[in-house]
């Protein structure tokens, strides 16, 4: 399909449901967005009435938010920025009412082929036995080719996108030594934590601050395990809150199965990627910074080793809005309705 395509979008008012708002009201093959919010917004009849700054070029409608409205607002795609409780009742429920229309998920709800996975790291019901078939991961880099027949799209997360995007050549390449453990060390901005308050992302206890958190039980670690083919045994997923606004610089330390030098591992990650044009590998000893790939939906990746050839450490940086959260779901998007896959993110 290359036809324009209306979308609707549920979840705007949240950091990644406006970064899905921009990119959508300037994508080259969107028709029309309509954006729909809750009743306590019931009084929002135009995006830019919520937000100001889009005054001039993002005056898209705004609906009260109900299953029969998105279903009969003509839209193909839905995208729904919500909590996971949210669209663990939205998505089989837009199905139902209209079985055409297709659905990409920024939650964690549909990020998982067993249903107990989600279960377990999330505490909340099963989603949708239905719904769960009929949905991919949508991580282009690795899965492109389930995008085009796909009804649902469960959007990464942002944390597992940096890990795996830059630990999927080495483990298909057989390179790493899992036997001598695999670290993740991963720092988010702030805007990861979500919009709604909580306490410990309140100014003054982010600001001048830095601290690990959610150790050994981050519910982000499945997805990094399902997709790197590691046991939880083999590797360690750490988290940190950055005191920046956003952006995830994720440090990545593993042991190889034999010494490699430095051309080899370049040569390795530009063949992978080689197609890509969302992941930028750096020359041998340049390495990522969260300047480069902020306000961008590109992944950058880059690596340093050791003068034995034996320890790796590679750094993969992406924006946690951008390439984590919105742009991915933009891409699916383009992957889904056979547009360019860099359509409205360059």
């Amino acid at each position: 399909m290359n036809d324009p395509s209306r979308v609707a979008v549920v979840g705007v008012t949240g950091y990644a449901g406006f970064e899905l708002a921009k990119l959508l009201l300037r994508h080259p093959h969107v028709e029309k967005t309509t954006f729909f919010l809750r009743e306590s917004h019931a009084d929002i009849h135009c995006l830019s009435e919520l937000f100001p700054q889009l005054r001039g070029w993002g005056d898209a409608p705004c609906r009260v938010l109900s299953v029969d409205a998105i279903a009969s607002s003509g839209a193909d795609v839905a995208f729904l920025s919500t909590p996971h409780e949210a669209s663990l009742e939205l998505v089989p429920q837009l199905l139902a009412a209209n079985p055409s229309l297709r659905i990409i998920d920024l939650s964690g709800a549909f990020r998982f082929g067993r249903a107990a996975t989600f279960s377990e790291w999330y505490k909340l019901p099963a989603p949708d036995a239905k719904a769960l078939r009929l949905s991919v991961y949508g991580l282009p880099e690795l899965y492109a080719d389930r995008l085009p027949n796909a009804q649902v799209v469960g959007n990464p997360g942002c944390y597992p996108t940096s890990v795996i995007l830059g630990l999927r050549p080495l483990i298909d390449a057989g390179w790493i030594n899992t036997s001598r453990g695999v670290v993740c060390d991963c720092k988010s901005g702030v805007t990861g934590a979500g919009k709604e308050p909580k306490r410990d992302t309140h100014f003054v206890e982010v600001n001048e601050n830095f601290r690990a958190y959610n150790l050994f039980s981050h519910r982000h670690t499945p997805e990094v395990s399902d997709h790197l083919g590691l046991a939880f045994e083999d590797f360690v997923f750490t988290t940190h809150l950055l005191p920046v606004d956003r952006g995830i610089l994720s440090t990545l330390y593993v042991w190889l199965q034999s010494p490699r030098q430095a051309h080899e591992v370049e040569a390795l990650f530009r063949d992978f990627y080689a197609g890509r044009p969302l992941v930028r590998v750096m020359t041998a000893g340049k390495l990522p910074e969260l300047q480069y790939v902020t306000h961008t939906n590109f992944c950058d990746i880059g690596f340093a080793l050791d003068s034995t050839g034996d320890r790796l450490i590679v750094v993969s940086c992406l924006d946690n809005l951008g390439k984590g959260a919105a742009g991915q779901a933009v891409q699916n998007f383009n992957g889904m309705l056979g547009y360019p896959e860099t359509a409205g993110l360059l």
